[in-house]
C-alpha cells in the first residue's frame, strides 16, 4: 500500500511539450497555496478553486482531505519548480515529514482547475541494454485511456516463441517492476531479460494511472475489475501476435489475483503465480495491522465491516488514510470479495504457485492453500527468496535493503523454475 496519500485527483490536460520557465501566474498561485495551507485556511484555498474542482470536490471534503494531508505530512516548507508541460506545472513539495510531487493547472481566469499530489518517484539504475535482446513499446487502447509497456523479445527468435504477460503487484508499481513508495529494485525488468535469454518473449505494463499508462478515471471511481479488464485486454492482443505460439500469465503479489481472474475463459496457455496471497483483501488488511495501536485496529475494522455492508465512511483517521481514505474505498470493496483461492480453482490450465520462505509479506502458507485449492499446480517454495523475489536473509531491516538495490541479481532458482515450467507446456 500507499505510504503517502494521494490528495487531489483531476483530469489534466497535457500536451506533449515542455518548458522549464515558471509562469508568474503559477509562482504566485503556488506561494499563495503554501500560506494558506500553513495557515489552516483550506476555506481559502477552496475559494480560489476553478469550477472544474469545485464540481468534483466539495468544500467539507477539501477541508476534511486538507487536514488529513497537514496531520500525516505537517507544514509545506518549500515548493521547488521543476517543469511546465502544455497548462500543468510540476513543483517538488517538501513537507515536514516528507515529500511529494505536486502538479497544478489553472484555468484562463488564474483559478486552480487541477491539483494533484503523489509519491516522489525513486529513479531506477537503468540495466545494461543486452545485445541478444530487443525491446519494443506497447500502447494497448482502453476504454478511459491507453496502457503503455515493453515487449521483450530474443533478438534471434526462430519460428514462433512463448511469451509471458508479467501483471504488476500491489502499489503504483510500474512496469520495471518499480515505485515511488518503497520499492526500487528493477524486478520485472530483470525477469524480462532473464526469460528473453532463454528463448521466452515477454510484455510487461505500467499499471492504470501508473508512468505512461494513461486513464481519465479518478482515483475514487477505480475498481479492481478495471485491472482485470486491462490484463485480459494484453491477453488479447499477444493471442493475436502470430509471433507468439502460448501465451502464460505471470502475476506477481496482487497482481497474482488479477492475472487468474484475467486467465479464466481466456486464450491463456498457463498461470504463474508468484508471493500471491491466499487471502481476502480484508483479511490481508487486518493481517498488516495487527501490531499496530488499538485505535487504528479498530478504526480499520469498522471501516471494513460497513464495506461488507455496501456502506463507505467518509471520517477516517490520519493513521489509516493511505489504507482506506474515502476514494480508495470503492477499489476495497471491489477487491475483497474476490477469493485467490476459489478464483484459482476455477482455472483448467496448468498453474505454477512460486514463493519465497523469506518474503515478508507473503507467507509460505499462501502458497501451499493455493496448491490445495488447484491440486494439480506445481508448488515450488524458493528457500530465502523474498518479495522482490531475491536472495535476502528474513531479518527485517537486511530484507528490507534489496529493496533498493536494483542492481541485486533475481534469485537464479526462480527463473529455472520459470523456464523450466514453460518448456514443458504442451
Amino acid at each position: 500500500m500507499k505510504r503517502f496519500i494521494i490528495v487531489f485527483i483531476l483530469v489534466f490536460s497535457i500536451s506533449a511539450s515542455y518548458a522549464q520557465t515558471e509562469p508568474v501566474n503559477y509562482k504566485a498561485t503556488i506561494n499563495q497555496f503554501k500560506t494558506f495551507y500553513n495557515s489552516n485556511k483550506p476555506d481559502s484555498i477552496y475559494k480560489h478553486l476553478g469550477p472544474e474542482m469545485r464540481k468534483e470536490l466539495s468544500e467539507a471534503d477539501f477541508k476534511s482531505t486538507s487536514g488529513q494531508l497537514k496531520a500525516q505530512l505537517g507544514p509545506l516548507m518549500e515548493t521547488t519548480f521543476q517543469e511546465m508541460s502544455g497548462t500543468v506545472a510540476t513543483y517538488n513539495a517538501v513537507f515536514e515529514k516528507g515529500s511529494l510531487v505536486l502538479r497544478l493547472q489553472l484555468n484562463k481566469d488564474n483559478q486552480i482547475a487541477g491539483l494533484l499530489m503523489q509519491p516522489v518517484a525513486n529513479k531506477p539504475v537503468a540495466l545494461a541494454d543486452d545485445p541478444s535482446l530487443i525491446e519494443t513499446p506497447v500502447s494497448q487502447k482502453i476504454l478511459s485511456g491507453s496502457i503503455s509497456g515493453t515487449l521483450t523479445m530474443p533478438k534471434n527468435a526462430n519460428g514462433k516463441i512463448p511469451v509471458v504477460l508479467i501483471i504488476a503487484g500491489s502499489g503504483p508499481t510500474d512496469r520495471d517492476g518499480n515505485n515511488g513508495n518503497t520499492i526500487h529494485a528493477n524486478t520485472y525488468k530483470m525477469l524480462a531479460t532473464a526469460l528473453g535469454k532463454s528463448g521466452i518473449a515477454s510484455l510487461r505494463y505500467d499499471k492504470r494511472m501508473v508512468g505512461k499508462s494513461i486513464s481519465s478515471i479518478k482515483e475514487k471511481e477505480l475498481h479492481f475489475d478495471d485491472y482485470i479488464d486491462d490484463a485480459i485486454a494484453l491477453i488479447n492482443l499477444l493471442h493475436d501476435d502470430q509471433r507468439f505460439s502460448k501465451v502464460i500469465v505471470l502475476g506477481h503479489s496482487e497482481g497474482s489475483l488479477v492475472g487468474m481472474i484475467a486467465a479464466f475463459d481466456q486464450p491463456v496457455n498457463a498461470f504463474i503465480s508468484v508471493s500471491g496471497t491466499a487471502q481476502t483483501a480484508d483479511k490481508i488488511i487486518t493481517e498488516q495491522l495487527k501490531n499496530s495501536p488499538d485505535y487504528s485496529r479498530n478504526g480499520m475494522r469498522s471501516i471494513l465491516d460497513s464495506l461488507r455492508k455496501g456502506k463507505f465512511t467518509d471520517q477516517v483517521d490520519p493513521s489509516l488514510y493511505a489504507l482506506a481514505r474515502p476514494s480508495v474505498q470503492p477499489y476495497l470493496l471491489s477487491w475483497m470479495f474476490r477469493d485467490p483461492a476459489r478464483e484459482l480453482h476455477k482455472l483448467k490450465i496448468p498453474v505454477l504457485v512460486l514463493q519465497g520462505t523469506s518474503d515478508l509479506q507473503v507467507p509460505t502458507t499462501d502458497a501451499e492453500k493455493l496448491k490445495k485449492a488447484k491440486s494439480d499446480a506445481v508448488l515450488t517454495i524458493i528457500p530465502n527468496m523474498n518479495y522482490v523475489l531475491k536472495d535476502a536473509p528474513v531479518d527485517r531491516d537486511k530484507n528490507m535493503e534489496t529493496y533498493s538495490d536494483p542492481a541485486l541479481p533475481l534469485k537464479p532458482e526462480l527463473v529455472t523454475a520459470i523456464t523450466g515450467f514453460i518448456e514443458k507446456l504442451k
